[in-house]
This record gives structure tokens, sequence and C-alpha cells, in this order.
């Protein structure tokens, strides 16, 4: 089957993925992190899971991106710079600033992950760089310009409220506490609504349908995991704020 006769059914099956995961994660918490726990198979140390599951966002991109024949473009430039400013810290920084990086990433979780940045970012990059050709003035629609802006405000959100999660151990430390400051003042887990800020801006300035696909996945993987996160919170600490929501502030 030719690649742009497949590539509607891979953005389908995406999406496919994303009704699935929303559904199975209201059920079942995923075993990482806070709700980590036994009965799911071998594990891998925390650090090296988070490595092999996210690095292939970063690195397939960038393989599949200079394959492209419009790489060399302005547009495109732009949008792998993007990117890479999130999957570069992601896949090469955080594993090992994760003061938790002791906690064991069951093998099928780190699998699944990394299967769907495979492709995700196969998707995304293709299309960037090869399937689509964006105009001179892309960038100066306000739309791109608001998506940009999303996108860049998104990622500092995200690093901010990571930030202040690792500051809340010292070394050598892997229990939680009740966070505070910034978004998380309103919001159990500020970093999913930063991130999924982060690619609903993506989507917006890359109007395309790997875009699309890849926020309505973000919200269906991270608006249950926010969910369970209030849960534990409010379980494990009597006194964590009654006003603060899971991902919304003030709405949900």
């Amino acid at each position: 089957m030719a690649e742009v006769a497949l590539y509607p059914w891979l953005v389908g099956a995406v999406l496919a993925v994303a009704v699935l995961v929303f559904v199975l994660l209201f059920w079942i918490d995923a075993p990482y992190g806070r709700h980590a726990r036994t009965g799911w198979g071998p594990s891998l140390p925390g650090g090296l899971g988070w490595l092999l599951m996210e690095a292939p966002a970063l690195f397939v991109f960038l393989f599949i991106y200079g394959l492209g024949r419009y790489r060399a473009e302005l547009v495109p430039q732009v949008l792998l710079v993007l990117w890479c400013l999130h999957y570069g810290t992601r896949a090469t920084v955080d594993p090992f600033l994760r003061r938790t990086g002791g906690r064991p990433l069951p093998v099928v979780v780190v699998a699944m992950g990394a299967s769907f940045n495979v492709l995700n970012a196969y998707l995304n990059a293709r299309w960037i760089s090869g399937l689509h050709r964006y105009p001179g003035g892309w960038l100066t629609e306000p739309w791109v310009v608001a998506g940009l802006g999303l996108f860049l405000v998104g990622w500092g959100l995200n690093q901010h409220s990571d930030g202040v999660l690792r500051r809340l151990r010292a070394p050598g430390e892997s229990g939680y506490r009740i966070p505070h400051g910034g978004l998380h003042r309103w919001v159990a887990s500020p970093n999913y609504l930063a991130e999924i800020v982060e690619w609903g801006g993506w989507a917006l300035a890359t109007a395309s349908p790997a875009g699309l696909a890849f926020f309505v996945f973000s919200i269906a993987n991270l608006a249950p995991r926010a969910r369970a996160h209030l849960r534990w919170y409010r379980s494990t600490f009597p006194d964590y704020p009654p006003g603060r929501r899971a991902l919304i502030p003030g709405v949900w």
C-alpha cells in the first residue's frame, strides 16, 4: 500500500487507541509511579525504563524528518525545534533527574509507550517534512501564532510543574509529599494540564491530522491519570487541599 494511502489509516489507528486508552485508564490505574504495584511482569529500573520509552519520540522523529524533501524549509524547521524542545529534555534529561529513578517501570509499560512514540513520531515528522508543504507565510497566520504561543506556554508550565515535584524530595528520597506553588495550587496534575496545552498548540500550529490525533491521545491518556492522582492524594494525605481539582482549575 502506498504511503499516502496508508497514512490516514495510521492516524485513525492512533485515534482508535486513544478511545481504548481513555476507557481502560478510567478502570485501571497504569502501574507506574505512585500507582506502581506487582503483578505486571518484569520491570526495569525507572531511569532506564523512561529513557527507552521516550527516546524513540526524539530519534525516530529526527530520522524521519531528515528524509523529508521539505526538511530545509523554514516552517518545518520551526516545528522541528518545538518537537525537540519537548522531547530533547524528555528523552535525554528527565530520566536522569527523576528522584524516583530507582522505582521499577514494568517492561510492558515501556514497550507500549515506546511503540506509540515510534508511530507518533513517524506520523508527525513525515507530515511536516515530507507529505505536506507549508506556504511561506504560514508562521504569520493568527492561528499558527496562537498555536506556537500555546506550545511554548505549555512547555514552560510543564518544566516548572515537574521542577516543583522534583524539589519536594532530597537526594535519595523516593516518597511523596503535597506539592505547592504554581499550578499545583489549583490542580493535582499541572504537568499533565501543561502537556495537553502543548500538544493542543502543536495541533493548531501544524494543522495536521497527526497533530490532532496526538492532541486527542494526550487528553485520553492524561485525563484519567490526573483523576487517579487526585484520588490517590486525597486518600494518602488527610490534609490535602479540598479545593484542588484533577486537571482543570475549578472545574474538574
